[in-house]
């Protein structure tokens, strides 16, 4: 545990290889929005998810991640941490993707959603609640706010429309070993009180699950100065492909 703590704040060397890490992630979900129509098997689509994470970018490659992404289609979006199948995605399936970009083993994740089509109403209010909450805790990020203060802010936003989650929105990471790119120290959830300090880097994940659905829109930055340094460039919302 005293090796995990000392590990959340990174050198800047560790902070070059997160940033190319994310952009790797982005390159990947990209990849995967490109791949993703109906006909295509789920698997297929997650291959080239596989092949860029390895690949990486022209500039720089890729290594494996410690895990497997965690991707979902239909039903499956109701729940976390579940797999692809070989199924062929069809129109108004709504496919979720949670994977991380990789540099000499040090991770930075993203997620995104893909819907194959115009998404419910339900979904852009879900997707809009979302972004709203991740974009306020990414404005309170600084040297000297706690986990739970991010949380708060986090709440202070979903509350407003009505939607309550419990469970912590975010955790820190960096260089990652099976089975996990969590660092198992800090959560951003209420009632912890870790102080932020420069060069410390978290996967900011306030996914929402409903009865029918799953939507989620997370981002990996570092703590600095200036506020939160975002790794990847993508945007955060549910991707709709017609």
């Amino acid at each position: 545990m005293l090796v995990n703590r000392c590990r959340m704040t990174k050198s800047e060397r560790e902070l070059e290889y997160m940033r190319q890490a994310g952009r790797i992630a982005a390159a990947a979900q990209q990849a995967a929005f490109d791949a993703a129509r109906p006909g295509v098997r789920q698997c297929d689509v997650m291959a080239e998810v596989y092949r860029v994470t390895t690949a990486g970018l022209p500039e720089f490659g890729g290594t494996f991640p410690c895990k497997p992404p965690n991707a979902m289609v239909g039903e499956y979006c109701t729940a976390p941490h579940l797999s692809w199948t070989d199924a062929p995605l069809v129109r108004n399936d709504l496919f979720y993707i949670e994977l991380g970009g990789v540099r000499h083993r040090y991770h930075s994740p993203l997620s995104r959603c893909i819907y194959l089509g115009k998404p419910t109403e339900r979904m852009a209010f879900t997707a809009k609640v979302i972004a709203e909450g991740l974009n306020a805790v990414l404005e309170n990020v600084r040297p000297g706010v706690v986990c739970e203060e991010l949380a708060a802010a986090w709440k202070a936003v979903i509350s407003r429309y009505g939607v309550e989650k419990e469970s912590r929105i975010g955790y820190p990471v960096g260089i990652g070993y099976p089975p996990t790119w969590g660092e198992l120290t800090a959560s951003i959830r209420a009632g912890d009180r870790t102080e932020l300090e420069p060069n410390m880097t978290f996967h900011c994940i306030p996914a929402i699950w409903t009865e029918d659905f799953g939507v989620v829109i997370s981002e990996t930055f570092a703590v600095t100065g200036r506020g939160a340094d975002v790794f990847a460039d993508f945007p955060r919302e549910v991707l709709s492909k017609s």
